[in-house]
């Protein structure tokens, strides 16, 4: 909960998320690198700072190893933020180590582009291996 002007925004804690509904299928070409990019629009958390929602688009690269990502359960992993209270930064890299967990790529980077807000665009990428 924060205070902020004299209003309370409550917000949930990361022991909300739920990495756990990721779900995965067999890569039948394991022989062959296919680089799978996932990217939606929809993207929100809040700031833990203000209590303010955090809008954005989400882009997900990654070179599946024997599994990949099956995307409804992604998406229901990827709303389990929307009343999270995480920094940017944070975010960022608390997606990339549970999609790591959940598929262990060759290699992924997500990268977390947030819509201006004060002035100020934030662009967070981080990477997990070697491309």
């Amino acid at each position: 909960m924060v205070e902020a002007e004299g209003r309370s925004y409550p917000f949930d804690g990361v022991e909300a998320l739920t990495p756990e509904m990721l779900e995965t299928f067999p890569y039948e070409y394991a022989c062959r690198d296919a680089l799978v990019e996932v990217s939606t629009d929809e993207w929100s958390c809040v700031c833990p700072f203000s209590g303010l929602p955090d809008f954005g688009t989400i882009t997900v690269r990654y070179l599946p190893a024997e599994v990949c990502i099956e995307l409804k359960s992604f998406k229901y992993y990827l709303i389990s933020f929307r009343s999270v209270g995480i920094f940017q930064e944070h975010a960022a890299n608390r997606v990339l180590d549970d999609l790591v967990a959940s598929c262990k790529p060759k290699w992924m980077e997500v990268v977390l582009d947030y819509r201006l807000r004060g002035g100020i665009h934030t662009v967070v990428t981080v990477e997990h291996g070697t491309r």
